[in-house]
């Protein structure tokens, strides 16, 4: 049985325009110690999908139907009492995206690292410093770090104290949405080997957000490609990225340049589709250069492909 099962989950955001399907009929699992990629454009989902686990969406959004199974408990029945004593933290943590700005900035990095220790852990504070030291060290920083405050640190080093409050109870999955945005490549490069380290000494489970898809080829074990609130190809990274199925699977990975093969860099046309009203049928149809009028008005279904799933007429017909 995976860690994490998530069933035909639909988060939805109820705005005055109209209701936002930006998570709609979304399934993947997490296996323990496996690292899934979750990849697409802006827009498409992937952090409504993150904040959903954690149960976490900001209104006016809402899980409005699936099942996310976590180690055997359906978080989506939990309260939010159960999920924030149980589950937010101690099990499932996350790094946020732009998570650099998302320090307290009147506060010291060991006031918000021993305030997670103490609610959730109930350490007192003496025993929570120390951990929070040891905390900080582990992720590259020197524990004098902790008297600092975030206005005081370079991008680089709020990242390692924000991923070192994300482990500071031990979780069994670590959600990291976009957890290398805004950093140079050498710090990014830094970033990424840091997780690799700690997901090989905690056997951590990993989701990882992304747009950037060289991150995604580095670090996934499993990839699930989103376009427009949906998984369009979810399978093997080695898979999707060596044979892509669905032609935005190939689009994205075309667009990208490549110095070991030189290609011709392609780009996809046109723009994601509205959430209120998306087109029938297939949502990729109207930037699809294998659109047939099928693809119009029925939409494919989730199928098995060559070693992973894809959902196409190309091949669900």
């Amino acid at each position: 049985m995976a860690l994490l099962e998530v069933k035909g989950l639909r988060t939805y955001y109820y705005t005055y325009r109209g209701v936002v399907k930006a998570v709609d009929n979304v399934s993947f699992e997490v296996e323990k110690g496996e690292t899934l990629g979750l990849a697409g454009e802006s827009g498409c989902g992937k952090s409504t999908a993150a904040y959903s686990i954690i149960k976490l969406v900001p209104p006016p959004g809402r899980i409005v139907g699936g099942s996310i199974i976590f180690d055997g408990m359906d978080i989506t029945e939990m309260s939010e009492k159960e999920v924030r004593d149980k589950i937010r933290w101690k099990r499932i943590s996350m790094v946020f995206q732009g998570a650099m700005n998302a320090l307290t900035p009147v506060y010291t990095v060991q006031k918000q690292i021993v305030e997670v220790l103490t609610y959730h852990a109930k350490m007192d504070k003496k025993a929570a410093v120390e951990r929070a030291a040891e905390l900080l060290e582990m992720v590259g920083l020197d524990r004098t770090v902790l008297r600092r405050y975030p206005h005081e640190l370079s991008g680089g080093m709020k990242q390692r104290a924000f991923i070192a409050m994300a482990l500071a109870l031990n979780p069994d999955l670590l959600i990291a949405d976009e957890p290398t945005t805004a950093l140079d490549v050498v710090v990014q490069a830094q970033i990424l080997n840091l997780m690799k380290r700690l997901q090989k000494e905690f056997n951590l489970s990993l989701i990882l957000i992304t747009h950037d898809l060289s991150v995604t080829a580095e670090m996934s074990d499993k990839v699930a490609i989103m376009y427009a609130g949906k998984v369009v190809e979810y399978g093997p990274s080695e898979l999707i990225f060596r044979e892509p199925l669905h032609p935005y699977s190939e689009g994205l990975i075309m667009s990208i340049p490549s110095l070991r093969n030189p290609r011709k860099v392609k780009w996809i046309p046109g723009l994601p589709p509205d959430l209120v009203e998306p087109p029938p049928g297939c949502r990729f149809h109207p930037r699809c250069p294998h659109a047939m009028d099928r693809c119009k008005k029925e939409e494919p279904p989730l199928v098995e492909e060559r070693g992973r799933k894809v959902a196409c007429w190309l091949y669900a017909g």
